[in-house]
């Protein structure tokens, strides 16, 4: 495998396009970039809960919010708005929403391997 790649959102390697929803991925070596999109009035107990068939969002997330603004609410009670410019980490067990009228836009992240780590001393 290559030590360099590219690739572009035009050609994705996954789109899924659920309710009010368009996420496309792509890979890179052990990581999954998604970017997804969701139109206001979006809500994953609504758009998304039919597809996975569970009570609650069960997928933990790591991301920064792009655009717009989401409210998330956890299986817990504890609740946080997510603001445009902001980076996350969401525990899998909630539900969330976009808020207002302008659609959210954020960028994912993934990963299935050790490829992908943080810098230590003495790497490059």
């Amino acid at each position: 495998m290559s030590s360099m790649e590219t690739k572009s959102w035009s050609n994705p390697d996954d789109v899924q396009t659920p309710d009010k929803t368009h996420a496309a991925s792509i890979k890179l070596g052990g990581v999954t970039l998604t970017k997804a999109n969701v139109q206001p009035g979006w809500k994953w107990s609504e758009c998304i809960k039919p597809h996975v068939e569970t009570e609650s969002c069960q997928a933990g997330h790591i991301g920064v919010l792009l655009q717009g603004q989401i409210h998330v609410v956890s299986d817990d009670g504890s609740e946080i708005t997510i603001n445009a410019g902001e980076a996350y980490r969401l525990a899998p067990g909630h539900d969330a929403w976009v808020v207002g009228d302008e659609p959210a836009v954020n960028l994912e992240f993934s990963t299935d391997s050790k490829e992908f780590a943080s810098w230590t001393r003495g790497e490059g």
